[in-house]
């Protein structure tokens, strides 16, 4: 049951004209909670945003996106942790506190009813005119949608990923380290990445290092064993990533990994590496086992891989610090 103050709503039938317009991958979306109406639709056709909202017409806002497995969401408070970061960069505030805003996503998941499922968690600057201006928005808007999680990349791809490097510049400074809904770079390297027939792109700064994907971060493991992540200054944070970087402690503490650093290092690198992993809130880690079409390190999945996503995965499923339970 709901939230009293967060309702499910009941729109009418869409009219013929709405209803001509849904599309089979309109299954995949769940429910969406809309703080401009203070409640929650379960109709795709209803999910719907203001075109004069500045996320439409100038991607003015910030988002998180979570999982939820078995009923648990994962890395709850780290997800609201960066979200609070990126709309404080911007000068956005939230309409409520991460313990209000944990509720409505919980409440938004048990109106969806699915127990595995993405959250998209949206915070807009809000409708109010079509200018450049944020101050023409008066009220922040809120949306959170839950929509399909897909399997693991590694469940469905068991033979790893193929990477390339692209040209699609890094962004700079600020844009780097928040999550904004100006994704065009990032829509633009998983083009390439899929018009060259691979699975994940990543781009390199103006030094040449590495620096991520279109939504992962990349790491490798060189062929001492030890695990390499890329430095904070010029890319998003990943909450997976970050996980597995604890999770890491395990593999110094039973042999199978003999370090791990936080450095700057190339594609030269990358190429000489005994694993490449992808780190994403879906992929989880992921083997990497071609780059730029070249085998990496035989063409197999590595160990370290393995034995990661084994202890990302269990972490995920089992009740921890870094579960919460969406479903009583």
């Amino acid at each position: 049951m709901l939230e009293p103050s967060i309702p499910l709503l009941t729109p009418p039938p869409p009219p013929a004209w709405l209803e001509a317009s849904r599309r089979p991958f309109h299954a995949d979306m769940y429910a969406l909670y809309n703080s401009a109406w203070g409640g929650i639709v379960t109709d795709p056709l209803y999910m719907q945003v203001p075109v004069d909202d500045h996320l439409v017409h100038r991607g003015d806002g910030v988002f998180e996106t979570l999982k939820c497995v078995g009923g648990r969401i994962y890395c709850l408070a780290e997800h609201l942790e960066r979200l609070r970061f990126s709309s404080g960069r911007i000068g956005l505030t939230a309409p409520c506190d991460d313990a209000e805003l944990g509720r409505r996503i919980i409440a938004t998941l048990r109106a969806a009813g699915r127990r595995d499922a993405l959250v998209r968690v949206i915070l807009s600057r809000g409708p109010g005119g079509m200018g450049i201006n944020p101050y023409e928005c008066p009220t922040p808007h809120l949306y959170i949608l839950v929509h399909k999680l897909v399997p693991p990349f590694m469940t469905i791809h068991p033979g790893g990923a193929h990477l390339v490097t692209c040209d699609i510049p890094v962004k700079a400074g600020l844009f780097a380290t928040i999550k904004t809904c100006n994704y065009l770079p990032n829509a633009l390297m998983k083009k390439e990445a899929v018009d060259r027939g691979a699975d994940f792109a990543v781009n390199v700064d103006e030094q040449g290092h590495i620096a991520e994907g279109a939504t992962e971060n990349i790491g490798l493991v060189t062929t001492g064993g030890v695990l390499w992540i890329p430095r904070p200054e010029r890319i998003l944070n990943g909450t997976t990533m970050n996980r597995a970087w604890v999770l890491a402690d395990r593999g110094l503490a039973e042999g199978w990994l003999s370090g791990k650093e936080r450095r700057a290092f190339g594609i030269d690198d990358l190429a000489g590496a005994a694993e490449i992993l992808v780190f994403g809130t879906t992929t989880n880690v992921t083997a990497v086992t071609r780059l730029d079409r070249q085998p990496v390190s035989g063409g197999t999945p590595g160990p370290v891989q393995a034995r990661l996503n084994a202890l990302l995965l269990d972490e995920q499923s089992s009740d921890n610090p870094f579960t919460t339970h969406a479903f009583a």
